[in-house]
């Protein structure tokens, strides 16, 4: 996958940012994506553009109305910003065109390893790497006499002793969310277990497996040292966690900890005692428990040409080099961009990279599989019922709609 290559082979060039001509567009823009900081500058990026009416709508909830936004004909969203699992509901559905001809056209700034390609058609734009891995307080750590942990185990026994000596009751968050982001830490925490989702050449599912249980164990045990609600914190709420002082270790996007402290009102040792390291590994494995992404965005297929080339010069427009010169901006991610200086910020993402962290899955029944877990793993999670059984019940539901879209 282009992540890991690009990532290894040090592909974020240290080139000269180039100046590019004012933004000029003739039809409507309307984006939908995420809500992190550097999403917002890509949004804030294509308003600059003048000529057109460009709007956006950048939101947590993203992911529930993309799809939906760009079915009508014509679409209400010209664009989505998508990471590289949830671009493939977007392709199964048909709802965003093939960017050759666009590239051709308008794309002379962009890199090649940014264009996205699919059975053989740009079908994305990339713009930043992304990966979940070890942010921790290294004041506390000092303080309890303890390392940063290189695995869930010893991520367990630093937690152990903090509490232990009355530090923090609950040390350890995470974004354990029922939905989404409690699919997302089974995956990381399954696939450091060297599990696989699916039998091989096939749409079957296969995590019902013992390094399902383990993963599913390993999560039970993390989350006995986290806040009580754990199952309603997304990565906003563990942030918040972390920035109120509360949190000491937790697995967390590299796109928000390069921003993690620059919020009002985080009190000055949090601040001071901030620091990051790569994602950890799990169960004596080599892999660590975590995924590679992209981040990047589409253009919808049902909207007229013009608004089409005006969503891809727009959104070109926000990604250009130029952006880098601002210190702010260029902190905000590990952005895939000519003229990119890795920050220290970027140092846990890099790290993910150079340790042959799998990229996540782009597989068109992914994505059943996510929502099934996400739907699913809750009840396990609260000890209502056993570990076999949750991933009995998961494979149960993502049997059933992926026999609905016929991949069974």
């Amino acid at each position: 996958m282009f992540m890991k290559k690009l990532a290894l082979a040090g592909g974020m060039a240290l080139l000269s940012s180039t100046a590019v001509a004012a933004c000029e567009i003739n039809a409507r823009v309307n984006i939908v994506g995420n809500e992190f900081p550097a999403i917002q500058t890509v949004g804030a990026g294509a308003a600059e553009c003048s000529g057109g009416d460009v709007s956006s709508n950048l939101t947590a909830d993203h992911q529930k109305i993309n799809l939906a936004g760009m079915q009508g004909d014509p679409a209400e969203y010209t664009s989505a910003i998508i990471a590289n699992s949830s671009i493939v509901a977007l392709i199964n559905e048909d709802v965003i065109r093939p960017l050759d001809d666009l590239v051709a056209q308008y794309g002379d700034t962009l890199q090649k390893n940014q264009l996205i390609t699919i059975d053989g058609k740009v079908m994305a734009v990339a713009f930043m790497a992304n990966a979940q891995h070890l942010v921790y307080r290294k004041d506390v750590l000092e303080q309890v006499g303890a390392e940063p942990p290189k695995s869930y185990e010893e991520m367990l026994e630093v937690a152990k002793m903090i509490r232990d000596q009355g530090i923090m009751e609950n040390p350890v968050g995470g974004a354990y969310a029922a939905g989404w982001n409690l699919a997302q830490e089974f995956n990381n925490m399954f696939m450091g277990y060297g599990g696989e989702h699916f039998k091989a050449g096939t749409a079957e599912p296969n995590i019902n497996t013992e390094a399902g249980v383990k993963a599913l164990e390993m999560m039970k045990a993390l989350s006995e040292y986290m806040n009580p609600d754990f199952l309603t914190h997304d990565s906003n709420a563990t942030n918040a966690e972390y920035r109120a002082g509360n949190v000491a270790l937790m697995n967390m996007w590299g796109s928000r900890a390069a921003t993690l402290t620059e919020a009002d009102g985080v009190p000055q040792e949090v601040v001071d005692g901030f620091a990051i390291a790569g994602p950890m590994t799990v169960g004596g494995g080599e892999t660590p428990a975590s995924t590679l992404w992209w981040d990047g965005w589409t253009v919808a297929k049902n909207i007229s040409d013009e608004e089409a080339a005006s969503t891809f010069i727009a959104l070109t427009h926000a990604i250009r080099p130029a952006i880098l010169e601002d210190e702010e901006i260029s902190t905000q991610a590990v952005w895939l961009i000519d003229g990119y200086d890795p920050t220290p910020a970027a140092e846990g993402v890099f790290a993910a990279a150079q340790a042959n962290t799998i990229p996540y899955p782009m597989l068109p029944f992914m994505g059943l599989m996510h929502t099934a877990l996400g739907a699913e793993l809750t009840d396990f999670m609260q000890g209502k019922e056993s570990a076999e059984q949750a991933l009995k019940d998961v494979e149960a539901a993502y049997i059933a709609a992926a026999k609905e879209k016929g991949f069974l």
